[in-house]
């Protein structure tokens, strides 16, 4: 990576085509301490409509944080989660026979020229719209199986599926309704116009799906997570890797997890100087899961505050979501509570822990997968057996879903005085008010 001015604020709005990895162009430095915007693109549907695409996903080119340095962890407060798309379209997806080799998010062909990642136009609207260059094919790698369109109120906070007329309407004016940035290379979703669930009303609630660190070795996008990283073992593309173990590399910013939203904060980990920040697939709402492997896809702005934890070696992300968010028996302990434990603990003769909520990502190729994974990066983090992170999270916390197939949030109330030593206690009080 050259060096690069260090900046207290850094606004980035250029994009990789679906691949993250410590050889993609860098948009810049931000300081340690330093504030990051960015306007982003969908996530997942327009780049999986636009063959050019090598991942599932359009993020912003990686951002250097001053000082992170390979073993530390790079803290993001999230200030802000803003929507500029007017409307959007999604549902699950049916793949295109013919239109990808091994895998349909990454490894893109003209079915009937044959022509790689070919480039594309689009004529009209609709499933059949997105044409190879070359040849005038249909070269989109997916079709709706399910899809509907929702539109938006002026203040983003309930969502309407529309009618046929309604998204014929939309698709007519698709990219600007999308607010696709200038450098976006997607094709906008709303060109398929699917109608499939008219009159459903929706709470908003906008999140980022895809946000994390730059992994070691070059990754598609969608992919750098370990269930949707499936894909590549085996795969014959410039991306497949040999075996599972290949996955370690990974940095887990594909989470979806609703709970990466406005209020919280995300702490990453850095496998590669500077920490290569990328941002992108904001979601207007999800509901755990993600169900339909889709949802909302939106453009919008981010606004981010970037702080270096020195010494955090950890293999994957965390998370301090809003306390409105945490399992009810992982939130805060309350002076009433901690008054009525501290007689119980003066009558039994122990003593009483501070505790503080902490959440763990883990990832994996099915859900048990998943939280297998967490356990075992809990229990690194908290210097704890598995079995006790199993006993404190079945007593203070929780699993939850974020994806399926494999993405999972593991909660606990984990020990203050650890946390301490692991250099989070501060980060803990101030984002719970302990």
């Amino acid at each position: 990576m050259a060096q690069r001015e260090v900046r207290q604020e850094l606004t980035v709005d250029e994009f990789t085509l679906g691949l993250v990895g410590p050889d993609q162009e860098w948009a810049g430095t931000v300081a340690d301490g330093g504030t990051v915007r960015t306007h982003t693109p969908p996530g997942c549907w327009g780049p999986m409509i636009t063959p050019s695409f090598r991942g599932g996903h359009e993020v912003t080119r990686p951002i250097a944080v001053e000082g992170a340095e390979v073993g530390d962890a790079i803290a993001v407060r999230i200030r802000d989660v803003e929507v500029t798309s007017v409307a959007t379209s999604t549902g699950s997806m049916a793949e295109r026979e013919g239109a990808f080799g091994d895998d349909p998010f990454v490894d893109h062909r003209c079915p009937e020229c044959g022509a790689a990642w070919p480039e594309t136009v689009v004529e009209g609207a609709g499933e059949e719209s997105i044409r190879c260059a070359e040849c005038g094919a249909n070269a989109s790698s997916f079709g709706f199986e399910y899809g509907y369109t929702v539109v938006f109120d002026d203040d983003r906070t309930i969502g309407l599926t529309v009618g046929p007329e309604g998204a014929d309407a939309l698709a007519e004016d698709a990219e600007e309704l999308m607010a696709l940035p200038e450098n976006s290379r997607q094709h906008p979703i709303l060109l398929y116009k699917p109608a499939e669930m008219p009159g459903a009303i929706g709470h908003l609630r906008p999140f980022v799906g895809n946000i994390g660190t730059t992994p070691p070795v070059e990754l598609p996008d969608s992919h750098n997570a370990g269930d949707f990283g499936q894909f590549l073992v085996g795969a014959e593309h410039d991306w497949g890797l040999a075996d599972e173990s290949e996955l370690a590399n990974r940095t887990d910013g594909h989470m979806d997890s609703n709970e990466v939203r406005a209020g919280a904060v995300l702490i990453c980990p850095v496998k590669v100087d500077g920490g290569g920040l990328y941002v992108g697939d904001l979601h207007a709402n999800q509901g755990d899961g993600e169900l339909s492997l889709h949802t909302t896809d939106v453009s919008g702005w981010t606004e981010l505050e970037v702080e270096v934890i020195k010494g955090l070696d950890v293999d994957g992300p965390l998370l301090l979501p809003n306390v409105e968010d945490l399992p009810h028996i992982a939130r805060p302990i309350d002076a009433d509570e901690r008054e009525r434990g501290e007689a119980l603990a003066e009558e039994y003769g122990v003593d009483l822990d501070d505790l503080g909520p902490i959440q763990v990502i883990g990832s994996g190729a099915t859900i048990n997968d998943a939280t297998d994974n967490a356990f075992e990066r809990a229990s690194d983090l908290l210097d704890m057996s598995v079995g006790e992170v199993r006993g404190r999270c079945t007593f203070t916390g929780g699993v939850e879903i974020a994806r399926l197939p494999g993405v999972v949030q593991l909660t606990l109330l984990a020990p203050m005085d650890v946390l301490e030593e692991r250099g989070l206690a501060d980060l803990v009080r101030e984002q719970y008010d302990l």
